[in-house]
């Protein structure tokens, strides 16, 4: 059986993957593509992960595409109307007819003989082998298989049910019981006030404190603009202005990370009951050295106002039979035990790949231009904003891929790859964050130097500047020129 070629193919359905898609019909419109998508929806993200409260984590103007408009109310919005968001544009731009649902990726080895990637997926029990002059990563960067759970001591003894949000049982009845959130990110904020009015009560139990700050639910700047203006001027116009908010704001903690403090604290203290220990809010790291948590309308503060919910700080000594025992001796009693303890991050979406019979550790790999890598021909990983909504940073991504497939066909190569050296300056982690998701595998991450082009640099504004100017020959190494073949 002769394996189908195309000219790209995008790994992935989610948000990066669709807007992949997109661009590639946009910018590149006689390529031939395909996505394999491992899962049977499109969404990716968003159709995972299905916990009560699931939300975004950043304004829908930044997050949504630019090429279509964010017509809900909602600025922060819910995981079903995102996900019903992406799955509207597969279909209105015709993306869904490209997608091979069900087809897990295993394995991609190129062949510079051939200028080709080969790909092999797992499809139910078989394998399937697919080819491509270009391969784009865009499956983001966690595990969609395992969630990240610390092996709490004595947990095979508890009475209760223990449950991980990325594997939320459709059936799960908490009204009524006592609950216990272990975590302090983005996940346990998101819970806590969602399932506050059901339980009986629920408290969040952290290691260390997260900085917590609130966002308006809606945008009126955002409903007034599309009054007046057109929907793709106003949602422009909103999403640059959240941009440009989200990236001030990032550049103020790290310049003045001591105001940043007291300007943070300060709002949650104004939101909590008067009394309330501040420990449990003030992290030991500065504002940025971890994302911060948004929560729309201050709706955690206020279910702790309401006595619904409450946040204890403290390490875990053992699971009992009825709930948790502290090391400050503390007992938190439980009937279910939701562990909010992160993603698993993986590099390279856990693809096996070989590079001329080479096998590649990720590790050893520099990232270019914040999406190629050096040494690796005609590919790329699609990552996000650690500082902004992630399709900021996935939409330059995609338009530099088309600029580059059309740069090829343009001077006649048949690839180019970063030049294999790499950065020769002092590396660092792939992700400039201090999050324990992060620092696990910052051993098998790929990683970054200290100079261009060998960065992520976290600035939307500078790097949408220059990534429609950059030099595509830079630190480039170009495979040989196509030869034309007569008819």
């Amino acid at each position: 059986m002769v394996a189908e070629h195309v000219d790209v193919i995008i790994v992935g359905a989610g948000l990066s993957g669709i807007g992949a898609a997109y661009r590639l019909q946009e910018q590149c419109p006689g390529k031939s593509y395909a996505i394999l998508e491992a899962r049977d929806a499109v969404g990716g993200t968003w159709d995972l992960f299905r916990y009560p409260g699931i939300r975004s984590d950043s304004d829908m103007y930044t997050l949504s595409f630019p090429f279509r408009p964010w017509t809900n109310q909602k600025s922060i919005a819910d995981g079903h109307d995102i996900r019903t968001y992406i799955a509207e544009a597969a279909d209105e731009f015709g993306i869904e007819d490209h997608i091979r649902f069900g087809h897990r990726v295993q394995s991609a080895s190129w062949s510079s003989e051939d200028a080709r990637w080969t790909v092999t997926s797992s499809v139910g029990d078989e394998s399937v082998v697919q080819t491509a002059s270009f391969l784009y990563l865009c499956s983001g960067y966690y595990s969609y298989d395992t969630g990240f759970t610390p092996d709490f001591p004595g947990r095979d003894t508890f009475e209760g049910q223990v449950v991980h949000p990325q594997f939320w049982p459709e059936d799960l009845d908490y009204a009524g019981k006592k609950v216990v959130v272990i975590g302090s990110g983005a996940t346990a904020v998101t819970l806590i006030p969602s399932m506050a009015d059901d339980v009986e009560h629920i408290t969040m139990l952290q290691r260390s404190p997260t900085y917590i700050t609130t966002l308006p639910a809606e945008d009126k700047l955002a409903h007034g603009m599309r009054k007046v203006l057109p929907a793709k001027i106003a949602h422009r116009a909103v999403r640059r202005k959240n941009a440009m908010v989200a990236i001030g704001f990032y550049l103020f903690c790290r310049r003045f990370p001591n105001a940043a403090k007291k300007v943070l604290l300060g709002r949650a203290k104004k939101q909590l009951p008067d009394g309330t220990d501040m420990k449990h809010f003030t992290p030991r790291y500065n504002p940025w050295d971890q994302r911060l948590c948004i929560v729309p309308n201050g709706d955690l503060f206020r279910s702790i106002r309401r006595g619904q919910a409450s946040i204890v700080t403290d390490t875990i000594a053992a699971f009992t039979p009825t709930g948790i025992d502290l090391d400050s001796g503390e007992h938190l009693d439980a009937d279910i035990v939701v562990t909010a303890t992160g993603l698993q991050v993986v590099a390279l979406g856990q693809i096996s790949f070989e590079v001329d019979g080479r096998a590649i550790d990720p590790h050893e790999l520099y990232v270019y231009k914040g999406l190629m890598f050096s040494g690796m021909p005609n590919f790329a990983w699609c990552v996000g904003y650690t500082n902004a909504s992630w399709t900021l940073r996935a939409d330059l991504s995609s338009q530099y891929v088309c600029r580059f497939i059309n740069h090829l066909d343009a001077q006649g190569h048949a690839f180019g790859m970063p030049d294999p050296r790499g950065a020769s300056d002092e590396a660092a982690p792939i992700l400039d964050l201090t999050s324990g998701y992060v620092t696990r595998v910052a051993d098998i991450l790929p990683q970054q130097g200290s100079s261009t082009p060998w960065t992520i640099r976290q600035n939307w504004l500078l790097d949408s500047r220059d990534m429609k100017k950059t030099d595509l020959d830079e630190a480039m190494v170009f495979g040989p020129k196509r030869v034309a073949v007569s008819a």
